[in-house]
């Protein structure tokens, strides 16, 4: 073969596999569009340096970002928080559909730098403490996911996962000494949202008629990056959820992450979806337990109550998750099973006997061989009624045989009751007063005569009267609102409390 026929060859050779090459590249092409990864989004908000450098090098961001990286590290060892944040800024605009990067700037400002900062002095030793700074770094890392990590990635479950992850773990739980300030916070961002001290109305915000709704629509769909007909469907699917605490917007998360992998089924990873669905029904059952804002109009500041209306959508929800989780199905049931004891105790003690008795018997029902109360093989389903079980339920928690203890808790019981009293909860407050009797009244049996009369307890009428007393007392009670609500509640005056003599009750010694 002479040399001119070979370069022919080789020259149709060529040809056949650009045009092959071709056609395979508009296949790729189309499969990036179809995933999602056709990445030609621009650089914005870099120094002018910046931009032009990423614009000229091209392929070489990586190693620009890998050096933005390590300076960033040097910058937190150093403490120059902020302008490391500003390269955090960078980095991740450098590679913003790198989801990871997101994740780990965001979690590096909410737990790592957040906790640099110690409270702000407060006048008033009931207050909360107040975190301001260690507030403001924990705020950045969520918007820094939900505003700009989503708005380059859209779809990705893992963002959605740790912003879920975020609400509940590090705003929801109490393992930060600033959570109380967290959530009081969060409370009040919620209310330009939802209007002051009333309930969360998500219905009127998907159909907004007057021009304040309007704008507090507006507000939530572009602050918060939130669909109210879409938090409209969890609260039927899930709640009634209280939308200004934590674990609502834990929920609200996760569940638009598991609606982003329905819809992108092919980049889901099975660990993502469980944690997921591991939010949803953690978070409610916080919300349970705490889910509810108590408005204290004395002090001008909510409680923590618990969402009772919620445990039946709760209890299924633990269901659903031991189906869908074949390999921690075990895991989940022993959760499922703590919950239907802690539903029993909650309705008893907010007096709704008759939901305590529906749960008591389905709790046995559901596990007969496990016993209700933990370490007491006494306590198998059908050898306990439930003004035991109730009682024996709080006992677990503290020495029964310990006089101080027992009184400790018949206290805090009654106390809990007056304050039920003062903010309208009644049935609250019989519900407390009478756990406080059935405790009594077990630890007198359970010593028995000859203990009982060598340390007996007060009454519950001599106890309720020296909790009475202090908070009556003018100068370290309730304020004046609030002893009034409270002695109308009671019918009585301060005279029968105090008699018309004397400011004090002598005390049993």
């Amino acid at each position: 073969m002479n040399g001119r026929l070979k370069k022919i060859i080789l020259l149709l050779v060529a040809v056949a596999l650009l045009a092959g090459g071709g056609r395979v590249q508009l296949v790729l092409n189309r499969d990036r569009d179809q995933l999602g990864l056709t990445r030609v989004a621009p650089l914005e908000n870099a120094p002018p340096v910046l931009a032009f450098t990423t614009v000229a090098l091209g392929g070489f961001r990586g190693l620009i970002s890998n050096f933005l990286w390590m300076r960033a590290g040097e910058l937190q060892d150093q403490g120059e928080y902020f302008e490391m944040k500003q390269l955090a800024d960078w980095i991740t605009k450098l590679e913003p559909h790198f989801e990871q990067v997101w994740v780990h700037q965001a979690w590096n400002m909410a737990y790592n730098i957040s906790v640099k900062f110690k409270e702000a002095p407060t006048e008033n030793p009931y207050d909360f403490k107040e975190f301001p700074d260690r507030w403001r770094w924990v705020k950045a890392g969520i918007e820094l996911l939900r505003d700009q990590g989503l708005r380059y990635n859209p779809n990705s479950v893992l963002i959605h996962r740790e912003l879920a992850w975020f609400f509940q773990h590090k705003m929801g739980a109490n393992l930060d000494d600033a959570n109380m300030y967290y959530k009081q916070q969060w409370t009040e961002e919620m209310e330009t949202v939802f209007g002051e001290w009333r309930e969360p109305d998500v219905a009127e915000l998907v159909n907004p008629q007057t021009e304040d709704q309007k704008q507090r629509a507006a507000l939530l769909r572009e602050k918060y990056k939130m669909d109210p007909a879409f938090m409209l469907e969890l609260n039927e699917r899930h709640g009634p959820l209280e939308w200004r605490l934590p674990e609502a917007h834990a929920i609200y998360w996760a569940a638009v992450g598991l609606r982003k992998a329905e819809e992108n089924p092919g980049r889901v990873n099975k660990d993502d979806l469980i944690q997921l669905r591991r939010v949803i029904y953690q978070s409610m059952q916080t919300s349970f337990q705490r889910g509810r804002l108590e408005l204290n109009p004395y002090v001008k500041r909510f409680e923590f109550g618990p969402n009772l209306d919620i445990i039946p959508k709760v209890v299924a929800a633990y269901e659903e998750a031991m189906e869908e989780d074949e390999r921690n199905r075990d895991h989940i049931a022993t959760a499922h099973r703590n919950l239907l004891r802690q539903a029993v105790y909650f309705l008893y003690v907010h007096n709704r006997l008759g939901e305590a008795a529906k749960w008591f018997r389905y709790l046995g029902q559901k596990y007969p061989d496990k016993p209700l109360l933990d370490g007491n093989t006494n306590s198998l389903p059908g050898r306990l009624t439930l003004d035991d079980y109730a009682v024996h339920y709080v006992l677990e928690d503290i020495n029964e045989t310990s006089r101080d203890r027992v009184k400790s808790a018949i206290e805090g019981y009654l106390t809990r009751a007056f304050y039920s009293l003062v903010v309208g909860q009644d049935d609250r407050a019989a519900g407390f007063r009478l756990m406080a009797q059935k405790i009594r009244e077990t630890y007198r049996e359970k010593i028995g005569p000859q203990s009982w009369a060598r340390i007996p307890l007060p009454t519950i009428e001599e106890t309720s009267r020296i909790i009475l007393e202090e908070l009556l007392d003018p100068e370290t009670g309730y304020p004046p609102e609030a002893r009034a609500v409270l002695l109308s509640k009671l019918g009585i005056t301060e005279q029968d409390v105090f008699g018309p003599r004397t400011n004090s009750v002598p005390r049993p010694q």
